[in-house]
């Protein structure tokens, strides 16, 4: 009897939501989107060394994701998957163009594929991405011609958070391969080192910070005008059903902090560790910036708000802790493709949870459409988090597929998942439940388990896109 009135229960509270959902007034969905952040490194994590008050917060207000995941350990694929709701390897678009490889004409999101945004957008939503795009910078890629009403920031992988050289008022630190390994040069606030495996790229060339189509100069740190441009936007369409998308270049390189947010953190002594702390604690500061907008509109149960990372963290190039992960950005290892999620939504998630089940950004696409009435998209590879998340005996996502240039590939299946580091190198297996750290490779003892995984891994290739190298 108890079994059957929960599972009544359960009933009626999708019926609920499901009613609610299909009112007039659609909710809102904002999408804050972090760079380069590790898994290990904001307190509601674990990490107990930079303060990230706001997104802590935020996840005390939802669900916390801790198998959280992303199509791809590099941005633009990251991001496309997002963009679409789709595995970004079903149109072929596994590379990350950078520099000024986003000038090509073929470069970014393909034409073929519609944004959730546009679908949004379409459907009465008003629109905008804030920060970064990474999706193509030539006219037909631009944000504005991909669904969005509003775009402020850039096109390209990176830039630089103040206008320079010299840059003013932070803390500086960059690659320079011309210098002796491991070694450092300090000139005021220009710290120059021999730390990773390339100098630093000039981010700034050939990519401007716009205002819609429009180049602009922009004198505030970038991380500080993103959070206000975005609020700029949450004042102006509070009474309309709205999109946001904040996609924060934070914390990816070049290393720059405020001199203010680097002097607060002076206990951390070792001082790139120090500016990246100040980069965080940046971001962090966005991030209340903007839900305290939403609830100063009283919007807080009328948004979902979803927070991640578009790929685990690049340790050398920022001491970023993927911590308890093996390996990072660029990898198909836990490190690179698990990161921080959180998503909230007052009344209709549950507050304070902790989701073990994993939850991809694929599924951000879905959820949206869902949110708005709209109908799901029948090539969608993401799923509705409304679905199952209230449900205890639902999987989630019972199989992930990644596949990146250079032969790396992957596939979890429930807690199992095999991995080819690289192309030319074997498939190891690992079993997740009992081995996150993906430390103790099982390829030689359970032989059966990676035949199946492996076939399945090639019957979803299959499906897929001839790989772009």
């Amino acid at each position: 009897m108890k079994s059957t009135s929960f599972l009544l229960a359960l009933f009626a509270l999708a019926s609920a939501v499901s009613v609610a959902f299909s009112a007039e007034n659609p909710p809102n969905v904002v999408v804050i989107v972090a760079d380069d952040l590790g898994y290990g490194e904001t307190g509601m994590m674990g990490n107990r060394e930079i303060p990230t008050p706001q997104i802590d917060a935020l996840a005390a207000s939802g669900v916390r994701c801790t198998a959280g995941y992303v199509t791809s350990s590099y941005c633009s694929p990251s991001r496309a998957g997002l963009m679409t709701g789709r595995y970004q390897s079903r149109f072929g678009y596994d590379i990350n163009p950078t520099g000024k490889r986003n000038l090509l004409p073929g470069a970014g999101l393909p034409l073929s594929e519609t944004t959730f945004v546009k679908k949004l957008d379409d459907a009465g939503y008003q629109t905008a991405l804030i920060g970064k795009w990474h999706l193509g910078a030539t006219e037909p890629m631009h944000p504005l011609s991909r669904g969005f009403d509003r775009f402020y920031g850039f096109l390209h992988e990176g830039h630089f958070y103040v206008p320079g050289p010299p840059h003013q008022n932070v803390l500086t630190m960059i690659r320079d391969n011309s210098l002796a390994a491991g070694t450092r040069v300090r000139k005021g606030n220009l710290i120059r080192g021999n730390y990773a495996r390339i100098s630093e790229p000039a981010y700034d060339q050939d990519n401007p910070i716009l205002r819609g189509r429009d180049v602009i100069e922009e004198s505030r740190y970038l991380t500080e005008a993103i959070t206000e441009e975005a609020v700029d936007f949450l004042d102006q369409h509070h009474q309309d059903p709205f999109c946001l998308m904040v996609c924060y270049n934070a914390v990816h390189s070049p290393m720059q902090a405020e001199l203010d947010d680097v002097e607060a953190l002076r206990r951390i002594q070792d001082v790139q560790r120090r500016i990246f702390a100040g980069m965080l604690v940046a971001l962090d500061r966005g991030v209340g910036a903007i839900t305290a907008a939403i609830d100063e509109h009283r919007l807080r149960r009328e948004t979902l708000i979803v927070f991640l990372s578009d790929n685990g963290g690049p340790t050398e190039e920022l001491t970023s802790s993927n911590a308890p992960l093996r390996g990072g950005k660029g990898t198909l290892y836990e490190g690179g493709v698990r990161v921080p999620m959180v998503w909230s939504f007052l009344g209709r998630l549950p507050e304070g949870k902790t989701e073990p089940r994993p939850v991809l950004s694929l599924d951000i696409a879905a959820t949206a459409l869902h949110l708005a009435g709209l109908p799901a998209d029948p090539s969608s590879d993401g799923k509705c988090l409304f679905d199952w998340i209230n449900d205890p005996i639902a999987k989630g996502h019972e199989t992930i597929f990644w596949r990146m240039p250079g032969g790396k590939q992957a596939l979890r299946s429930g807690d199992w998942k095999i991995v080819r580091p690289k192309h030319g190198e074997p498939l190891e297996l690992y079993h997740l439940a009992s081995d996150l750290e993906e430390e103790r490779n099982l390829s030689g003892k359970q032989t059966d388990k990676l035949k199946e995984l492996t076939n399945r891994w090639l019957a979803i290739n299959s499906q897929m896109a001839d790989l772009d190298r």
